[in-house]
């Protein structure tokens, strides 16, 4: 049986139909990732089956219940992390653990989870000293408190650097290797094509793609990038012919590509006949970015 199962969700807030006739499951054990600029409708369809929101049409099936109906027997097996949360400053990280855990009947060993997150070295550090990172670390560890079968994540690794960012996906690849299932919303695409088995890509709330990383970025059609700097004995107009489109910024040479193998032996053989280098070399396939910016209409950071 799907752990989640979404089929024809709509919801409406006054005139705007924020989501509007979406389906999907995801399957135990699964990391599935909700993808979209915001205004998508991720929030919303989260908080239905979270149980914060009912749906206006469709069907909503988590872990068997409706989660608007599903109560304490619902909650007990679900774990939610928000993109932010509030705490009380005054207790210390290993009190709100522990007082967390013991909301559940099935839980985490308290210190157990602060070693997990990153925060055994702060069990008896008040709240209101914890870093931003460290406070996302906390979030995490409450939403683990219960032992979850299924975790909500909302955009998991805000705040983090780079260093702690990597250890929040360490975590997650562990639960997913102990069977939990998790839900993931968020803006960093690299944290999707780390973590996700499969991602969903939400647009004015409809759903545009479903499927795994590679089969969006198949599915786009985009090109691959080569990429190599103009040797100085060379010009522009000394290039060979190619198939795909070439661009000239100073010295580097773009061609976007949908025959790179054929692109590449012309540009390879054309410096080896000349007998010179072709610096920085690259060859660029499309990611999951670069589909989900195709998918969504979003504006790309440069032209690259």
């Amino acid at each position: 049986m799907a752990a989640i199962v979404v089929e024809e969700l709509t919801r409406d807030y006054g005139p705007i139909r924020a989501v509007d006739h979406v389906s999907f499951t995801v399957e135990p054990g699964e990391v599935f990732a909700l993808l979209g600029p915001n205004g998508a409708g991720k929030t919303t369809t989260v908080e239905i089956l979270e149980g914060y929101r009912s749906p206006d049409g469709g069907r909503v099936s988590v872990l068997g219940f409706d989660p608007a109906t599903g109560g304490r027997a619902y909650r007990e097996r679900i774990g939610i992390v928000l993109q932010s949360a509030g705490f009380e400053e005054e207790f210390t990280v290993g009190e709100l653990i522990r007082m967390q855990a013991a909301l559940y009947p099935r839980r985490h060993d308290p210190d157990e989870l602060a070693e997990l997150v990153g925060l055994a070295d702060r069990s008896r550090t008040r709240v209101k000293a914890l870093s931003g990172g460290q406070r996302r670390r906390l979030d995490l560890a409450l939403g683990l408190a219960g032992a979850p079968d299924l975790l909500f994540l909302d955009e998991p690794t805000t705040g983090f650097d780079p260093a702690a960012r990597h250890h929040a996906w360490d975590l997650i690849e562990r639960l997913r290797r102990l069977g939990t299932t998790i839900l993931l919303t968020t803006h960093y695409i690299e944290e999707a094509q780390r973590l996700a088995d499969r991602v969903a890509v939400l647009r004015d709330g409809h759903l545009v793609a479903l499927g795994r990383p590679s089969e969006l970025e198949a599915l786009c059609g985009l090109p691959t990038r080569i990429t190599f700097s103009l040797p100085p004995t060379a010009a522009a107009a000394d290039l060979p012919g190619v198939s795909g489109s070439v661009t000239l910024d100073d010295r580097t040479v773009v061609i976007r590509t949908h025959q790179a193998l054929a692109d590449t032996h012309a540009l390879t053989g054309w410096a080896r006949a000349r007998g010179i280098d072709l610096p920085g070399l690259t060859l660029t396939p499309p990611t999951l970015e670069d589909a989900y910016l195709s998918l969504t209409g979003e504006p790309a950071d440069d032209d690259s």
